[in-house]
């Protein structure tokens, strides 16, 4: 569970146990206040600034997303029914990434299948690259990324055009994926 910017989730009053997670619930809702926000007055949007959590926010601010900030503090968020996270590496994080999730899982006998999907793709186009992992479970889970070295700083503007760059790319990716196995209940009977 995560905090939204809207506030925490779940929130019910009443019994011990929900004062317990409620005040757990605020301590993470502190998370958000300690991320490295960025200053509201104008930025220049050619000038290449660090990378920081902080601009990612504004970003999801400026293109009313909703988004949440997951117990580990990583941020996220949910588009086109697949989930996304916006992970910064690198000893200056400086690394940015963007790692969506498919909404569904694949038995374990489509492992083949999937991994040659997911190498077509790789061979074929320069974002995302895609993945399969098999979970503890036996399921098997696919995963796209986009990564960019930042070190030199970014602009506004590199900026948003990076991070809709792995929505959009990841999102094509997850739509090939529901053209080769189609949910049989959104399909009509």
């Amino acid at each position: 569970m995560g905090i939204f910017r809207d506030g925490p989730l779940g929130r019910r009053r009443g019994s011990a146990r929900s004062e317990d997670a409620l005040e757990r619930l605020d301590a993470r809702a502190a998370t958000v206040a300690r991320l490295p926000h960025v200053e509201r007055t104008p930025v220049a949007h050619d000038i290449p600034y660090p990378l920081a959590s902080g601009r990612i926010v504004r970003w999801f601010e400026t293109n009313d997303f909703s988004y949440f900030v997951d117990n580990d503090g990583d941020l996220g968020g949910i588009w086109r029914g697949r989930l996304f996270y916006f992970f910064l590496f690198g000893d200056d994080s400086e690394i940015l990434q963007t790692r969506g999730q498919w909404n569904r899982e694949v038995s374990i006998e489509r492992l083949e299948e999937i991994l040659d999907h997911c190498n077509d793709w790789n061979a074929e186009r320069i974002w995302p690259k895609a993945y399969a992992r098999v979970r503890d479970n036996g399921m098997v889970h696919v995963v796209t990324e986009v990564a960019t070295d930042l070190e030199p700083g970014v602009t506004e503007d590199q900026l948003s055009q990076l991070l809709f760059c792995g929505l959009s790319t990841g999102s094509m990716f997850f739509d090939s994926l529901d053209e080769l196995y189609p949910d049989p209940v959104g399909l009509a009977p």
